[in-house]
C-alpha cells in the first residue's frame, strides 16, 4: 500500500473510531485523526501477526477492519490513558 493512501485510510478510519467511541473519545478531530493513522498502522501490524497478512490495499475490506479495529483500540487507550470524559 502506499504512503498516501495508507494516510488517507488512517484519516477515513481516525474519524470512523471517533464516531464509534463518540462518548469516550477525548480530543478534537485533529487528533482523532492522527489517532486513526496510528491505529491504522497498529491495525496492520495486528493483521501481519494473527492472520499473517496486513493492510494489503485499500479496496480491500479486511484493511478496513483492520484499521478500524487499531483506530477504536488506539483512541480507547488514549481516552483512558488522558483520564478525561466528554459531558
Amino acid at each position: 500500500m502506499g504512503f498516501i493512501s495508507f494516510i488517507v485510510l488512517g484519516l477515513i478510519c481516525g474519524a470512523i473510531a471517533k464516531a464509534i467511541l463518540s462518548d469516550r473519545a477525548v480530543g478534537g478531530w485533529l487528533s482523532s485523526l492522527i489517532i486513526g493513522v496510528i491505529g491504522a498502522a497498529l491495525g496492520g501490524w495486528i493483521g501481519s501477526v494473527v492472520f499473517d497478512s496486513g493492510l494489503n490495499g485499500i479496496f480491500n475490506i479486511g484493511t478496513w477492519v483492520l484499521a478500524i479495529v487499531g483506530s477504536v483500540i488506539v483512541l480507547f487507550v488514549y481516552s483512558a490513558l488522558t483520564g478525561k470524559r466528554r459531558a
